[in-house]
C-alpha cells in the first residue's frame, strides 16, 4: 500500500523512524528495536539510509523488507541521491520492488565535506521524478519549518517545497523542531503557495543534551528558552532527562494534534522505551481523532 492512501483513509497519521547500525555492528538489535516498535501498530515505519547518511554498505532496503513482510506494517525506504549515478538508484529501487517495498522518502543526502561529487542527481526534485518513471512507488519528501539550514534566501523552502510537489512528492515530513509556532507558521506559508500535499510533523523526544546539540548543529532547528532550562536542568540526569524529554514531546504532539496537524512522525533514535511511552501518553487521542474520519 502506498502510504499516501493512509492519509485519505485517516484524520492523523502515526509513525516511527529507525536508522540501520553501522556496517561492522551485528542486525540482531535493531530487529529487536523493529519487534517492539511493531507492537505498537504504527502507521508505518521509515529506515534511513545507511548509517549515518552512508550510501555504502546501507541495510536499508533489508530492514525494510523485515518490516513490511515479516510485520505487515508499511516501510518507508529512505534513499539519498546526491554523488549517485542513475545506474545505482535503479539498482536500488529494483532490491525496493523484489521484497514488496512500495514507498520511498526521496532525499538529496548531505553533502561530503570535500563538497559536491560528480553524479546523476543535482537535488531531490531529480530524484523524485526518477523514480516516477521507474516504478509504481509512493514517494514522500523532506520539508524544513525553519528552513534548510543552506537556504540563505528567506522562504525560498517553500518554492521548493512546490517543485517536489509537482515532481511528484505525495506527502511531506519535517525535519524535527522543538517551537510549534514555528511549525504552525510554515503550515501558513505552504497553504498560500497552494500546496496540497499533506504534511507530517517530525518530533524527537530528548535524549541527551549532547545529542540535541549536535543535531541542532547540523539542522538549525530553535531551541526555545523553556527546552533549553529542561536541558540545563537535568543534563547530568540521565533519567529525569528522558523523563522530561518525554513529557515535552508529549505535550508538543497533544497540541499538533489539537490544531489538526495530518500526522506525527517520531524519530526514535531506535529508543523503544521512549516510543513506547509517548505512543501510550498519546494513544487515546490517536484513537479519538481517527474514529471520525469520514471515508
Amino acid at each position: 500500500m502506498k502510504i499516501k492512501k493512509l492519509f485519505k483513509e485517516k484524520n492523523l497519521v502515526y509513525s516511527f523512524e529507525i536508522f540501520p547500525p553501522k556496517e561492522d555492528l551485528p542486525l540482531e538489535k535493531v530487529f529487536n528495536t523493529i519487534e517492539k516498535l511493531s507492537e505498537l501498530k504504527p502507521d508505518y515505519i521509515s529506515v534511513t539510509y545507511g548509517a549515518g547518511g552512508s550510501t555504502l554498505n546501507n541495510r536499508t532496503s533489508l530492514l525494510s523488507s523485515r518490516i513490511k513482510n515479516n510485520y505487515g506494517i508499511e516501510s518507508l525506504a529512505h534513499l539519498t541521491c546526491i554523488g549517485a549515478k542513475r545506474g545505482s538508484i535503479d539498482k536500488i529501487l529494483d532490491e525496493l520492488k523484489e521484497n514488496n517495498v512500495d514507498n520511498i522518502l526521496a532525499l538529496r543526502g548531505d553533502i561530503p565535506q570535500g563538497g559536491f561529487v560528480s553524479g546523476d542527481f543535482i537535488n531531490s526534485q531529480d530524484l523524485i521524478s526518477h523514480i516516477n518513471t521507474k516504478g509504481n512507488f509512493g514517494i514522500g519528501a523532506a520539508c524544513y519549518p525553519e528552513g534548510h539550514i543552506e537556504t540563505k534566501v528567506k522562504d525560498l523552502d517553500i518554492d521548493i517545497l512546490k517543485f517536489k510537489e509537482e515532481a511528484g512528492a505525495d506527502y511531506f515530513i519535517s525535519q524535527l523542531f522543538f517551537d510549534n509556532n514555528l511549525f504552525y507558521n510554515f503550515l501558513n506559508k505552504v497553504k498560500k503557495k497552494d500546496i496540497k500535499s499533506p504534511i507530517q510533523a517530525g518530533i524527537m523526544p530528548v535524549i541527551n543534551k549532547r545529542q540535541i546539540e549536535r543535531i541542532v548543529s547540523m539542522c538549525g532547528a530553535t531551541l526555545p528558552r523553556k527546552f533549553i532550562r529542561i536541558l540545563n536542568k537535568y543534563q547530568h540526569d540521565s533519567i529525569a532527562l528522558r523523563d522530561a524529554g518525554i513529557a515535552y514531546a508529549t505535550e508538543q504532539i497533544v497540541d499538533l494534534i489539537t490544531y489538526g496537524v495530518e500526522g506525527i512522525h517520531l524519530y526514535t533514535m531506535n529508543n523503544t522505551t521512549i516510543a513506547n511511552n509517548i505512543t501510550e501518553n498519546i494513544s487515546s487521542l490517536i484513537q479519538s481523532i481517527n474514529s471520525k474520519k469520514v471515508i
